[in-house]
């Protein structure tokens, strides 16, 4: 097992976690096996009850674990599925070297961080490493590490005492340190500084851990003069400083990467010299360069409550993205915070009461995402009824599921008092229920989380069109609350079709509008499975119905998905296919079906 060990200087929020992903796609594009591990140095066993105003997204696992949102950068770059394991936290090391002790199982001695925790540390990461997670047998080649946090941090001393330890103890050839780190460029003198660089990589170097490359992030490309002090000062190969400078979309770092070799420099650390191939970042780059070259918008009200963090929602963003570029379309998100929408805000700040309803009003879509907290409810459920009044594309995810139901229930059935518990625990027509299983005592990990099966219950509904007509779908979950099964039947006779259902039936998971051109809640979060190569279906349907093109999209729900990249001759040129797409190379893409009868552009 190699292993790419990439950690960060100067200051937080330079990009290590796509970085690290960049890292990954460069080396999985040279052929081989690549899985990923983030430490947060953090106190919390996990991101669970982290606020995603001080943390962003919490990002679900399939497993179920609750983790930071770097390991969605993971599996969206590289296209696998990781584990709770994966994210290694300060909470977790210490809960486990406890349970130890507790056990007896270190034998009466005095349990400290040297060696105890450091040993912990180096266990947890080598055995994680040998989980694969690309879907195929035996463990991967590389392994990249991310540390989280910035070098000299307090919190992160015993693992970097951990992995320096780790450096030695799998030998030279198999370790690779990539440090990343800011040379800023002062608008008086117009000048790249080097100096916070030298002071991160000494501070670096006296705590026992040596760059083998230095990615630098800054506002244009290195100058020559700049590697070559870097390169002095900080005893790092000048052709092992690259340069991570701003790009138009972030698809661009791993083709920055490849093109200054950064490969071939982590082959020369790692002794894989003869792995000796050129990246295979065709379809990659055509996607990259696609993405900046839409012209013609597509509009997304995003109404939610964490509207001004916008890594708060940073997976749906993401998953919008891919749907939007595989669509051809040029995504504009515009930000609605849910609380402007409603009547308290026209009375206290009428110009945000105004500015809010222009946004929603000019957008070609709505979607409301998941949340906690009855902060902004009244706006979300506002803006559920003006999309399915006025015949806007709506998707609702969890919350915004539960508050179409709710909207529903109110404007329908003229239950004026319908309400979740979560917002009013004695409401008289409770639309939405605490889970029996969920626990009202303990936050962390008491959700109903990760993978779960979703049945259609209606063979010709949209979302079962978009899912490719399969029977059943697998999509992560993430709540407390559900859809009271004891409404659904007055419910479903006002019009609202629950068109998913768990396996016992009684847990709502889809809910659909036959009447609307796009009206769709689902109480799962498909944004996690969201990949650039292959667009989340409800995603994908949101924008085609947002861009008045739903109609194409649900005509190839009877066609054969191409589950891998290929390529084909098409009017005499090879062009590269996935997932009903097809790349040439100029970058142009074209929407095809596949039925028994070959090829449809």
């Amino acid at each position: 097992m190699k292993y790419v060990l990439v950690t960060g200087g100067v200051v937080s929020g330079l990009g290590k976690g796509v970085t690290a992903s960049s890292i990954g796609v460069l080396l999985k594009a040279c052929g081989l096996r690549v899985t990923s591990i983030k430490i947060d140095p953090y106190l919390n066993t996990d991101a669970g009850t982290m606020s995603p105003f001080e943390h962003g997204e919490v990002f679900v696992l399939d497993d179920g674990g609750e983790v930071d949102l770097d390991l969605g950068n993971y599996e969206r770059f590289l296209d696998i599925k990781l584990t709770r394991d994966n994210n290694i936290t300060t909470g977790k090391v210490y809960q486990s070297v406890i349970e130890k002790e507790r056990r007896g199982d270190y034998l009466g001695k005095t349990v400290q961080v040297v060696p105890h925790v450091t040993d912990a540390i180096q266990e947890w990461i080598e055995r994680v490493a040998m989980i694969p997670v690309d879907g195929k047998d035996g463990p991967a080649d590389v392994c990249v590490i991310e540390l989280g946090g910035t070098i000299g941090d307090i919190e992160s001393m015993p693992f970097i005492e951990a992995l320096g330890q780790f450096s030695y103890r799998v030998g030279a050839g198999n370790f690779c340190l990539i440090h990343v780190s800011l040379v800023p460029v002062l608008n008086v003198v117009g000048e790249q500084k080097t100096k916070p660089t030298q002071h991160s990589v000494r501070g670096l170097r006296g705590l026992g851990l040596t760059p083998n490359i230095l990615a630098c992030r800054s506002t244009t490309a290195l100058e020559e003069n700049v590697k070559v002090k870097l390169s002095q000062f900080c005893h790092v190969l000048a052709e092992n400083i690259v340069t991570l400078y701003d790009v138009s979309n972030i698809w661009h770092i791993p083709l920055l990467l490849r093109d200054q070799r950064a490969h071939e420099a982590i082959f020369k650390v790692l002794n894989l010299q003869s792995v000796n191939k050129e990246p295979a970042l065709k379809e990659w780059t055509s996607r990259a360069e696609l993405c900046d070259k839409l012209h013609k918008p597509v509009r997304i009200a995003m109404v939610g409550k964490y509207t001004g963090h916008s890594d708060s929602y940073l997976s749906v963003l993401k998953a919008l993205l891919h749907a939007s570029v595989a669509w051809r379309k040029k995504l504009v998100v515009e930000w609605v915070p849910a609380c402007d929408l409603e009547d308290t805000t026209a009375q206290e700040n009428p110009e945000a009461y105004k500015a809010a309803w222009k946004l929603l009003k000019g957008a070609d879509g709505v979607l409301v995402p998941g949340g906690f907290g009855d902060r902004g409810v009244q706006g979300k459920i506002v803006a559920a009824k003006y999309a399915r009044e006025n015949r806007v594309p709506y998707l609702g995810i969890c919350l915004g599921m539960q508050i179409a139901v709710i909207e529903f229930a109110r404007s329908v059935l003229g239950l004026q008092d319908a309400n979740s518990t979560e917002f009013d625990p004695n409401a008289k027509n409770p639309c939405v229920i605490f889970m029996p299983e969920g626990s009202k005592t303990h936050m962390g990990g008491t959700m109903r989380l990760g993978s779960r099966r979703t049945y259609f219950q209606v063979s010709d509904c949209v979302s079962a069109k978009l899912y490719g007509n399969r029977s059943y779908i697998d999509e992560r979950h993430r709540h407390r609350y559900e859809v009271n099964p004891e409404m659904v039947t007055r419910l479903e006779r006002a019009g609202l079709s629950f068109t998913g259902k768990d396996e016992t039936g009684q847990r709502m998971e889809i809910i659909e509008l036959p009447s609307h051109p796009y009206f769709v809640g689902v109480q799962f979060h498909p944004e996690f499975k969201s990949r650039p190569g292959e667009p989340s279906a409800l995603f994908l349907g949101l924008i085609a119905a947002a861009s008045g093109e739903l109609d194409a999209v649900l005509q190839g729900s009877n066609t054969r998905k191409v589950s891998r990249t290929n390529h084909i001759n098409v009017n005499g040129s090879i062009k590269y296919y996935q997932n009903g797409t097809i790349l040439d190379g100029n970058g142009v893409l074209n929407r095809f079906y596949t039925n028994g009868n070959g090829l449809h552009l």
